[in-house]
């Protein structure tokens, strides 16, 4: 059995789980989010304040839809109760960000600015000249947005310049050595 899918998902005080034939919603105390799945292969049951998953036969590929619907049940259960933030960092001299309302603009090297717009369940904030805050519920929303931000200027390997995640690890490069 799959390891990640037989772990059951706690469901917390607040969090409602409705499952219909081939769509499960989670709805919390931040929002309401809702996720297609394979009703044929994989069974979803709450009971007890908990969610569990199960599958209806041990094909190779119902066993990876086991652990991957169980992983985003449990991203959505989070999603609803904490939300998801994710921080990257603007590293260049004279590059700064701004908030222009529920937007931002970015001034990273360009010979104009950019213009970042907030999607609709994103929530974009400029704490610092030099930080960008992604919030939101979906996971996978707030990754691809904070990925869509990093591609505008992507970090160099030789000063560290451009647009990185908070906990990313940046290798450096040895520059040019003079001549001997």
């Amino acid at each position: 059995m799959s390891r990640i899918g037989r772990a059951p998902v706690k469901v917390p005080a607040g969090v409602e789980i409705k499952v219909d034939a081939n769509v499960f919603t989670v709805k919390g105390p931040l929002g309401t989010l809702t996720q297609d799945y394979d009703g044929s292969v994989i069974e979803i049951k709450v009971e007890n304040g908990e969610a569990i998953v199960s599958r209806k036969n041990e094909e190779n590929a119902t066993k990876s839809k086991h652990g991957l619907y169980r992983a985003l049940l449990n991203n959505m259960v989070v999603g609803v109760t904490n939300g998801y933030t994710k921080t990257l960092i603007v590293n260049g001299v004279g590059w700064k960000v701004t908030q222009n309302g529920k937007d931002i603009v970015l001034s990273v090297g360009l010979s104009h600015t950019v213009d970042f717009k907030a999607v609709e369940g994103i929530t974009l904030a400029c704490p610092s000249p030099t930080e960008i805050t992604v919030k939101g519920i979906s996971k996978e929303l707030v990754g691809a947005e904070a990925a869509k931000i990093r591609a505008i200027r992507k970090p160099e390997p030789y000063h560290g310049y451009g647009i990185r995640l908070s906990d990313e690890v940046i290798e450096r490069k040895e520059g040019k050595t003079a001549g001997k």
